[in-house]
């Protein structure tokens, strides 16, 4: 009997509902594009970072657009700062659950080189990363990771050149996520 009892616990768990996200990202306007730098496609890649999440999570994560920025558990802004800055994210609740602000700085002045994929690269790992937090996921110290810490160090310039390299067309972004197995393993062990 106690057999059977934890094979049915065991396979509710296995069976369980993915963690439905709702997402709004904030269309880059002409009136924000001139404060933030966005650029129109720019929602575009916020929406492959979260596909590439959701991928990698094993069934534990979905992603739906929500119908409206209020009803969103992830709200994605454009902002503007500093080269040092690269985004920021605030928790939130919507609903009694579990939300996030993502700020993130388009800035084209964060690829120095003038190579549109380089700030392409910068823009999607921002909000790769950024919504890794929102998910639940802290810093790390490994550079290879997503979720590695800037405060550790290491050659910034090259953690995104790395992933650019891999990039012949802005597309190929879409079909290259940019997380690791690591990164796989700790989003499907969140809840």
């Amino acid at each position: 009997m106690k057999v059977a009892a934890l094979f049915f616990v065991f396979s509710i768990l296995l069976n369980a509902a993915p963690d439905l996200w709702t997402y709004w990202v904030q269309p880059c306007s002409n009136e924000i594009a001139r404060t933030t730098h966005c650029e129109a496609a720019d929602t575009e890649l916020a929406a492959w970072a979260l596909s590439a999440w959701e991928q990698a999570s094993s069934g534990r994560l979905a992603m739906k657009p929500a119908s409206s920025e209020t009803e969103a558990r992830l709200r994605i802004y454009w902002a503007g700062g500093t080269a040092r800055l690269y985004g920021e994210t605030r928790p939130i609740e919507v609903s009694g659950k579990r939300g996030a602000e993502l700020f993130i700085v388009p800035d084209m002045a964060l690829a120095a080189s003038g190579d549109k994929l380089y700030r392409d690269t910068i823009v999607y790992l921002t909000c790769l990363h950024e919504s890794g937090h929102a998910f639940g996921l802290p810093h790390n110290a490994d550079f290879e990771d997503i979720m590695y810490s800037f405060q550790y160090g290491g050659d910034i310039v090259e953690y995104f050149a790395r992933y650019r390299r891999k990039l012949h067309a802005r597309e190929d972004i879409r079909r290259t996520s940019g997380l690791n197995a690591d990164d796989a393993r700790l989003i499907s062990a969140v809840r």
